[in-house]
Order: structure tokens, then sequence, then C-alpha cells
């Protein structure tokens, strides 16, 4: 049988796993998606670890542990989910190794509720890096206006960045130059620039969600033609834009220096709309450099009936510019839909957080109890998980 997740990795495209949990880790999961299904990466967020907790039976003895310490609530979660993120990084610590520091690359993210604070989000970016402790770790950054300087910041101090919650084009070229900056800082702080990582994560398939809801509300036959064509043309764009900016003068430089430049990767990739075909996320945005977040479905759907066409971006530039004006043609507010999905996001993974902050603290307080920690350290689903798209 042909390999297809193979003939993705081929084609320049990293396949990275959007999940976490103790579970995958102890049972080996994670470690035969590495070997088996070409997996290179891993990302998380707050609604992944909200569901991983709910799997309490493997956590009972740290949260026994963590009550008997009488830890706060917020030391616990730190607690938890660096463990987690720890252990990945070991797991990938061959892909790591293998890519010369490319892949096998794991992501943990600051709180959510830090995304407008840019000193905060600097502080705990430099907290967890000290907790986990691996060359392979990636620390997650909103892209908020204000995470804009904590990425660079961060950076700075020779921390590797997954840049999350991306949906616009303007936003992302905001986070490119937060990049350069950062990086010409870490220079400048003596920082082995070969050492330090970033991936941007652009968000796909909520696009479409949002976009596609408004054109049903517009509702001609000229707007329902253009659903389910954004999100593909958007990031479409972005890779344009990607490729500008690391073909530049100053990023050459950089790169003498050792730098590697900021791939782009796909999140939300899981398609909302059950009428578009399930992998249309990776098909569509198949370029070198690239990587692809996928939930575990997704990555075994596209080994089953993925096609891998070759460069599905380069080229697509006018085709998709065209998808821009003919939604605005149509009345569909593209600013809006960004800066409606940006905010949404942050509210959507602060949710997460608190969710999971309850959880923990009603299992702290079995614990402390004598009753064992109960199997509702969160109330996630799987489903929840793979809708919030996380990168």
């Amino acid at each position: 049988m042909t390999d297809k997740l193979n003939e993705l990795t081929a084609a320049g495209v990293a396949v990275w796993l959007d999940d976490l949990s103790r579970v995958r880790l102890s049972s080996g999961g994670l470690d035969q998606l590495r070997r088996e299904k070409h997996v290179a990466g891993v990302t998380t967020n707050p609604t992944i670890f909200a569901k991983a907790l709910s799997d309490a039976d493997e956590y009972n003895w740290q949260l026994r542990d963590l009550a008997t310490r009488g830890v706060d609530v917020e030391e616990a979660v730190r607690m938890l989910t660096t463990y987690d993120v720890r252990w990945a990084c070991d797991v990938m610590r061959p892909s790591y190794d293998g890519s010369d520091g490319i892949d096998g690359r794991v992501s943990i993210e600051v709180d959510p509720r830090s995304a407008h604070d840019a000193d905060k989000t600097v502080a705990e970016a430099k907290a967890l890096w000290w907790l986990v402790d691996r060359p392979n770790l990636y620390i997650k950054i909103p892209a908020t206006e204000e995470g804009l300087s904590a990425i660079t910041d961060t950076l700075a101090e020779g921390i590797s960045v997954n840049v999350t919650l991306i949906f616009g084009l303007d936003r992302y070229s905001a986070v490119m130059e937060a990049f350069l900056a950062g990086l010409e800082q870490a220079k400048a702080n003596g920082h082995d620039l070969s050492k330090i990582g970033s991936v941007a994560s652009f968000f796909v398939s909520r696009v479409d969600s949002e976009v596609d809801k408004r054109l049903e509300k517009v509702g001609s036959d000229q707007a329902k033609a253009l659903k389910g064509k954004a999100a593909v043309a958007n990031a479409q764009l972005a890779y344009e834009r990607y490729t500008e900016v690391f073909s530049s003068d100053r990023w050459k430089a950089l790169a003498a220096a050792g730098a590697h430049p900021q791939r782009p990767l796909w999140a939300s990739t899981s398609t909302k709309n059950p009428d578009y075909r399930d992998v249309i996320y990776v098909e569509e945005l198949i370029a070198a450099g690239t990587v692809n977040t996928m939930p575990e479905s997704v990555i075994h759907a596209y080994a089953d009936h993925g096609e891998t066409r070759g460069d599905t971006v380069t080229g697509s530039y006018d085709a998709a510019r065209k998808v821009f004006a003919d939604l605005e043609s149509v009345g569909v507010d593209m600013a809006d839909v960004i800066a409606t999905l940006e905010r949404e996001g942050v509210e959507k993974f602060e949710a997460s957080w608190q969710e999971l902050l309850d959880g923990v603290r009603k299992s702290l307080e079995a614990a402390a109890k004598g009753k064992g920690a109960p199997n509702k350290a969160a109330k996630g689903n799987a489903k929840a998980a793979e809708q919030a798209g996380g990168a």
C-alpha cells in the first residue's frame, strides 16, 4: 500500500499531532504515531488538557501528592501539564535529533488569561521553559496585539515559540516581524540562533465556519457558491507573505548566523462542515517548509485516502485574491471576520482554562479528603478538543 503520510512528508509538510494525554503517553500511543505515521511534533491547548485530565485515573497519584503538599490549583495545573509535556518531549526526541532540531517539538501554552498582558506572558513563558527543561519545547503565545512584543521578548531570551491564534494576513505579517526582531535581539544577547525554533500557527477551518455562516445569511446564489473557499485562500495568501519575508536580505543575514525560518503551521485542520472532504485542509495546503497539525482522526483519514498532488499553494495566489474580492462583493467583511475569530479564540481558550482549573480544584479537594481524585477533572470530551483545533 502507498504510504500517504510519507508522501505528504516528502512534499515538505511536517505532520504533527494536535492532541496529548497521559493515557496516550503511558500506552505508547504517541511513540507509535511517531514511528508508524510520521508524526514529527505535538501541539496542545487548554481544551486538550481539560479533556486529558478528565481521564483522572491516570493522574490520581500525582493529584494525591499535590493535595498532600497543599499546593494551590494553579500550581497543580502547571505540575500536571508540564509533566505530560516533558514526557512527550522525551518521546519526540528522536525526531528532534534526526531533523537537526527542526521537528520533534512539543508545545505548551501560556495561561490564555494573560493574552493581553505582555509582561506576564513573557514571565510565564520563562517559567514554563524552566519547568519543562527540554530543548525541543515550544512555548505557545497568542498572536494578540499585546502578544507581539511578548513574542519578540521571549525569543530574545533564547526560548523557542509557537505563535498561536493567527487568523488574518496583517497580523501574520506582524508576527513574522516580531520573530525577526526577536532573533536579532537573541543574537545580540549571545544566544545560538540554531537552537531557537518557531512556528506561526495560522488557523484554517474556523475561517470557513465564520465566513460560511455569513454567506448563508446573505443567501444569494453568488454568496453560497463561495462557501468553503475562504479558509484555504486565506492560508494560501499567508504562505505568499511567508515566502516574501523569508527571501529578504534581513532574513538572509539571520540565516547566515544559523537561524531557522519560522515555519507556517496550519492549525484547526479538522473539517467542521460534514459536506466538505475530511482532509481538505491538508490536501489544499501542501507546500514546502510547512507544518500541518491534525487530530488523530485526520491523520488516519489522510493515511487512508489523502491525495498528495504536489504543491497546492504556490501559484494559487491570484485565485485566492479573487476569492477575497468575491467575498467583499457579496458583503462579507473579512476584517470583521478576523477580529471576531481572534476575540472568540482567546475567549474559548480562557473558558477551557477555567474549566481545567475548576476540575483540578475539585480533584484536589477530593484527594485531600482521602477519597481519591474523582474522574471529573474536566468535563470536556474528545469532540470538543478536536473542534478547538489547537496548535
